[in-house]
């Protein structure tokens, strides 16, 4: 299988607090580490180190605390404006912890038929335009399936599996390699709300991606 990510390609990774991680404003990219500390900068950092020749300009487009209502907002100036060739997403988890930490505020959830369309909307609107897209399920750090929160999560990890199926699209699932890691560790180990993940975290949310997209490890 050969790398998604063509030479010279620019790559938007647009998300929440995951992806966002201390990247710089307004675009996640450039000198004095503006990519940020997530996922995003791991995976570029090792596409550059394994093959220089590729060239590929990321650019972490993640804002803490959005859920997939605030992408489509703000989708024409942080995705489409910049013109990009792949598109990586992921969305979904404050769409789901916002009906658990604040319930009483029904304005703000972002219900799983909201999310389905407003998922099909981004599709839609961008891949006649791009060369490709990857979807990235939401996650929780929570073996226990029975928790409500966590089997809330999977079924919006479930939207994203299908309508990447339905779009032909590359899935990441998430959810599934995190579980695979709790089988040694538990989840307190690599971070602190069951959310936000340390440095080992993002380097699952990093392999889980490059695995995806054809990287060949050496």
């Amino acid at each position: 299988m050969a790398l998604l990510f063509e030479k010279g390609s620019k790559v938007v990774c647009i998300g929440d607090s995951i992806t966002d991680f201390e990247r710089a404003r307004p675009y996640g990219e450039g000198l004095f580490g503006g990519i940020g500390k997530s996922y995003v900068g791991i995976v570029d950092g090792i596409l550059k180190a394994t093959d220089p020749s590729l060239h590929l300009r990321m650019i972490n487009m993640g804002i803490g605390g959005n859920t997939s209502r605030d992408l489509v907002a703000r989708w024409q100036t942080d995705v489409m404006d910049l013109s990009p060739d792949y598109v990586t997403v992921l969305i979904g988890i404050n769409d789901v912890w916002r009906q658990f930490d604040t319930p009483e505020i029904t304005e703000e959830h972002v219900l799983p038929e909201e999310y389905r369309e407003n998922l099909l909307w981004m599709l839609n609107t961008t891949l006649p335009v791009v060369k490709g897209m990857v979807l990235i399920t939401p996650y929780m750090m929570e073996p226990n399936r029975q928790d409500p929160m966590r089997a809330r999560m999977d079924e919006y990890g479930a939207i994203v599996k299908e309508l990447a199926a339905e779009k032909h699209l590359p899935c990441v699932d998430l959810q599934a390699a995190f579980d695979a890691y709790f089988t040694e560790y538990h989840p307190a180990s690599i971070n602190w709300d069951r959310i936000h993940p340390n440095v080992a975290g993002h380097c699952v949310i990093a392999r889980a991606l490059l695995n995806t997209i054809g990287f060949e490890w050496k």
